[in-house]
């Protein structure tokens, strides 16, 4: 049986917060491309965010490989 802690992270939870202009813009353009509330987009970007955060804390590099094949290694700051 999972634990008091365990459950409480499991929980949805509710947050207000305020988006700088060019977050607001990048929802909106992603609600429009994908048919996702934002909600939707919000939750994947913040799991997206948090992998890609774990995979470089544990050393691997993030690469974007280009139409060309061209690799272009990214820097999240």
């Amino acid at each position: 049986m999972p634990d008091a802690a365990s459950r409480q992270r499991s929980a949805a939870e509710r947050y207000s917060v305020t988006f700088v202009p060019p977050a607001v813009q990048a929802i909106a353009e992603l609600t429009e491309s994908t048919g996702l509330s934002k909600a939707d987009v919000i939750n994947r970007a913040v799991q997206i965010y948090a992998y890609l955060d774990a995979q470089t804390r544990g050393g691997a590099d993030l690469l974007l490989r280009e139409p060309d094949g061209t690799p272009e290694k990214l820097h999240i700051i």
